[in-house]
């Protein structure tokens, strides 16, 4: 099977990309390694691939925002499968550059909608986040629940492309699968995140900022869980059948969440990561960030019930991994 990646030289892109070469599959994978955090981490993502997978891994860099661009350098590219993970990510820097958002999120998730129905592709698997549940009470959040009422620009573009996929699924028949991630860490992961930011800071010993006094709350979910969740996704496309799906729809489309089952509270990781950092953490306390939420927690009975998906990392693992990495990247 040969999958087109976009976001290929990202933090999910890539570690998804290593998992379909390892299985034997061909990945082409594109990204337009942008500066939205530092250039050289995305470079050696996708050197590691290259070094890993010779044969088997091409890369093209390319902003699928361009609809031009991107059709002249996939030109008679073939692949079966989409995975479209490349995105504009980030709910604070939608603050600051909304426009990013629109490029990226919506113009590029319909030029690779564009894509796969004029490729006839077998499935389209696409990136979509638990920021769709804005600052809903209930708990956990299912596929099920009403999403209308986002809390940042980021998570209003994600529920777009949820609904964009739905009329594809529905006008062109295209299979779809989307997949709400819930906060993602582990080796190799971005820069922006909380995982990264307090681990660099505990070990340079600057003080953390720690939002709403530390009452947050994240269901923290391990890359080779997210690996997982996506692999079963994109290897069982939605019939076309007209039963219900995941997320209420009667096409070819399916919507889950993919999380870790477990609402964690903010000072209780930040413990994890001080015994894994071998050193106390400085806590600098700051009020909520605008367009954050205070808790995101995921039901995953849709995705174990359909794929069997079963996450299997804990924070207490999956911390002290991600900081024995983060030593060893920075030769720390």
């Amino acid at each position: 099977m040969r999958y087109l990646v976009t976001g290929a030289a990202g933090f999910i892109g890539a570690a998804v990309s290593d998992a379909l070469l390892a299985r034997g599959d061909s990945v082409v994978g594109i990204d337009n390694l942008n500066h939205y955090y530092q250039v050289s981490l995305k470079e050696a993502r996708r050197d590691r691939l290259n070094r890993l997978h010779p044969a088997n891994f091409a890369f093209i860099k390319v902003d699928f925002a361009d609809h031009e661009a991107l059709e002249s350098a996939l030109g008679d590219e073939e692949f079966d499968r989409i995975i479209h993970l490349g995105a504009q990510p980030g709910v604070r820097y939608s603050l600051e550059n909304p426009r990013a958002y629109i490029e990226a999120n919506i113009s590029g998730h319909l030029n690779i909608l564009e894509l796969a129905r004029a490729r006839q592709v077998q499935h389209m698997v696409y990136a979509s986040s638990s920021s769709v549940y804005g600052g809903a009470e209930k708990v956990p959040f299912s596929v099920e629940d009403r999403v209308d009422h986002p809390l940042s620009l980021y998570a209003a573009t994600k529920k777009a492309d949820e609904l964009m996929s739905e009329t594809y699924a529905h006008l062109y028949r295209v299979p779809q699968t989307g997949l709400r991630f819930f906060t993602v860490y582990g080796p190799w992961g971005r820069p922006d995140m909380m995982v990264w930011i307090f681990t660099q800071k505990i070990l340079a010993g600057e003080p953390i900022p720690v939002f709403n006094a530390g009452e947050v709350w994240r269901d923290f979910t391990y890359i080779d869980d997210i690996v997982a969740g996506v692999l079963a996704a994109v290897d069982h496309p939605p019939a076309d059948d007209g039963t219900t799906k995941a997320g209420g729809s009667t096409k070819p489309h399916a919507i889950y969440n993919i999380g870790n089952h477990m609402c964690e509270k903010l000072p209780d990781v930040i413990a994890v990561l001080e015994q894994a950092c071998g050193r106390k953490a400085e806590m600098q306390m700051l009020p909520m960030q605008p367009g954050d939420v205070p808790r995101t927690y995921a039901d995953i009975d849709a995705i174990q019930r359909d794929l069997g998906y079963r996450p299997t990392t804990s924070v207490h693992v999956g911390v002290p991994r991600f900081v024995d990495w983060f030593r060893e990247f920075h030769g720390i």
